[in-house]
């Protein structure tokens, strides 16, 4: 038999991954966590703000003063390097906050500056896709992303998944954990609507075999 050796180093086979599934059912099984049915997709009104978080990347455009208009990644300390006022906290900040933040430092400079934050990179918001798929990888959330396309950004399914048993494991504000079962072969006839849900940052897809 062949094992095959993912990116990270961990050798992996049918009765490696079978192994760590089953292992991982022994956990949700001592912690009680239960499938639950899948979630609506959000409205509008649902979304959050987008909050900055390190690695993404930020463009910070000053009008009439290209000089002090950057493109700049967010540091593992949080912070961002800005011409004039240096190191500016930006982890934790919505782009409109963080523009407040630099227009005022900047003011003891430059009269009534006039600022834009866009972030070009959201490199800090991703989903995990692991088990039998192509290669265990992190997805970047830069749209709504649902789990087939998550599947398909980790190599597609592997020749031993077990398509019928997809988990979805959420982390919740509250400190616990939901799960969510997805069946590729029932959604495909129809008979699974909903359960291709948009995930959140954080979501970590299981593929069993």
């Amino acid at each position: 038999m062949r094992v095959r050796e993912n990116r990270v180093g961990f050798a992996r086979g049918p009765g490696v991954v079978r192994f760590v599934a089953i292992a991982g059912l022994l956990a949700i099984g001592c912690f009680g966590r239960t499938l639950s049915p899948p979630p609506p997709d959000p409205t509008p009104t649902d979304r959050v703000t987008y909050t900055i978080g390190v690695t993404d990347a930020l463009k910070i455009a000053v009008w009439k003063n290209p000089e002090l208009s950057v493109e700049v990644p967010v540091r593992p300390d949080g912070m961002i390097s800005v011409p004039l006022i240096n190191d500016v906290q930006a982890e934790g900040l919505t782009p409109e906050e963080l523009k407040e933040v630099i227009t005022r430092e900047l003011a003891e400079y430059v009269t009534e500056p006039n600022v834009t934050v866009v972030v070009i990179q959201m490199n800090s918001r991703f989903v995990s896709v692991i088990g039998e798929v192509g290669q265990d990888t992190r997805v970047p959330l830069t749209r709504d992303l649902r789990v087939l396309e998550a599947i398909a950004s980790a190599g597609g399914f592997g020749p031993f998944a077990d398509k019928s048993d997809v988990r979805i494991v959420r982390r919740n504000g509250d400190g616990t954990e939901s799960e969510y079962r997805f069946d590729y072969d029932a959604y495909i006839r129809g008979r699974a609507p909903g359960t291709n849900i948009v995930l959140q940052h954080g979501d970590t897809i299981v593929v069993p075999d």
